[in-house]
């Protein structure tokens, strides 16, 4: 059993180079979170996590200042690592499962909301979790990735990529000419918003026009492009309403009109298109829909799938390692595919998701794994932050043509996510409190 004798947090505010818009709403920075703990064997483990109050529950976001939807966050972090000191635990999955509960139930107390979402507890878990992990692995002499995934996931995780498509986001603010500039520099996978809110009043059918006239122009200018990596040799769309459409009927109307202009044969995901608690069925549906914010735990995600969702956005650095590596482990004996999407995350979080992605299967219709990563186009301190990874410019943390290419390098290393940032531990040591 591992035993915490200390635990200390921080956290470090980092400004986005201009609002970033989604569900209808507009983050301004982001907060990295930084949890230590400390075994009574004397091993250490740090973990980072990046707060998206907006993604996790947007009722929170709502209704408090960014700043104070923040710094709640911050206190389920804190309380989650005042639990920890008091739990032995044998994985950090067994933590995990320890402390969610109390940490959901404290959550819905500094936030007022008996509705919150469980993926914001799972938010704040996230630097809590990385540093079990890490602390796990100098227990036990774990010196990789691929050691460290628990013996029933590992058939979930069984790939070995020698590349990964970089996916960037293009939310709503981003113009036309910057999208086909992404393409043109070599992405082919695009990650496009939609449930855009044109005129803040939360009018539905302008919504869906907004949706319509973007989706149109995006297809009238790539449409012709040939690739490689796809299996038709033709550019992919990946739509993300982040639950803005209000029925299966409303996005019929999106998909009805994809049709009319030839692009619904390249909508290879529409991910988390309905509110969590619209359960109907989907298998009627003529595209690949993804469960994301909706499949908090592996329970959520086998409903989803159930009402047949096609695919799972894996999260491990939202909704913690621990959860993902579990529902990735469903989703494969379902036979249902995974990918990896992002949060915005700092740049050694990056790399903690790319080490999932690079061992899931491909979705069907493309030939390699990709990962979806879009920190470098929002943060406007992102060549600093990259400074703060412990394996600073390596290879493969850089993309060429719209590819991460990983080397026996990155499999060795494990992409650095169980060595500690000196940056980050510096920060965690000055601050006084626990």
């Amino acid at each position: 059993m591992i035993k915490i004798k200390h635990v200390k947090s921080s956290f470090e505010r980092n400004a986005l180079a201009a609002p970033f818009g989604f569900k209808g709403g507009y983050l301004t920075a982001l907060w990295q979170t930084i949890a230590l703990l400390e075994s009574e064997s004397g091993q250490t483990g740090l973990g980072l996590g990046t707060q998206s109050v907006l993604w996790s529950d947007a009722a929170v976001f709502v209704k408090n200042s960014e700043s104070d939807g923040n710094n709640m966050m911050l206190k389920m972090t804190q309380f989650a690592l005042q639990q920890a000191a008091e739990i032995s635990f044998e994985t950090p999955l067994d933590l995990l499962d320890k402390l969610l509960p109390a940490v959901y139930e404290y959550g819905q107390k500094i936030t007022g909301n008996k509705a919150l979402r469980l993926t914001f507890a799972l938010n704040a878990l996230v630097p809590v979790d990385n540093a079990a992990w890490q602390l796990y692995c100098r227990e036990k002499k774990i010196k990789n990735f691929d050691d460290m995934i628990p013996a029933d996931c590992r058939p979930a995780l069984s790939a070995r990529h020698r590349e990964l498509a970089s996916i960037p986001l293009m939310s709503y603010g981003v113009p036309l000419e910057k999208i086909v500039q992404a393409v043109d520099e070599g992405c082919f996978f695009l990650k496009v918003k939609i449930g855009a809110d044109p005129d803040k009043d939360g009018d539905q059918d302008k919504m869906l026009a907004w949706d319509k006239k973007r989706l149109a122009a995006i297809h009238a200018a790539v449409k012709d492009r040939q690739i490689t990596h796809t299996v038709n040799g033709r550019i992919p769309y990946y739509l993300d309403a982040n639950g803005r459409y209000d029925s299966k009927e409303r996005l019929m109307r999106l998909i009805d009109h994809a049709e009319k202009v030839g692009a619904r044969e390249r909508i290879m995901i529409v991910e988390e298109p309905f509110p969590e608690e619209y359960k109907a069925d989907v298998r009627d549906i003529p595209v690949r829909l993804a469960a994301d914010e909706s499949a908090h735990s592996e329970k959520d995600a086998l409903e989803r799938m159930e009402l047949g969702y096609g695919a799972i956005a894996l999260k491990p650095i939202a909704k913690t390692m621990s959860m993902s590596l579990r529902i990735a482990k469903k989703a494969h004996e379902r036979k249902i595919p995974c990918f990896c999407a992002d949060l915005t995350v700092n740049p050694v979080l990056v790399d903690w998701n790319k080490n999932v992605a690079a061992r899931l299967a491909p979705l069907p219709g493309l030939k390699i794994g990709v990962l979806e990563t879009n920190g470098h186009q929002n943060y406007r301190d992102w060549e600093l932050m990259r400074s703060y990874h412990p394996c600073f410019d390596a290879p493969w943390m850089h993309t060429v043509q719209g590819l991460f290419h990983l080397d026996d390098d990155f499999y060795a290393r494990s992409g650095g996510m169980l060595d500690i940032s000196r940056h980050y531990l510096q920060k965690v040591m000055e601050n006084k409190k626990p």
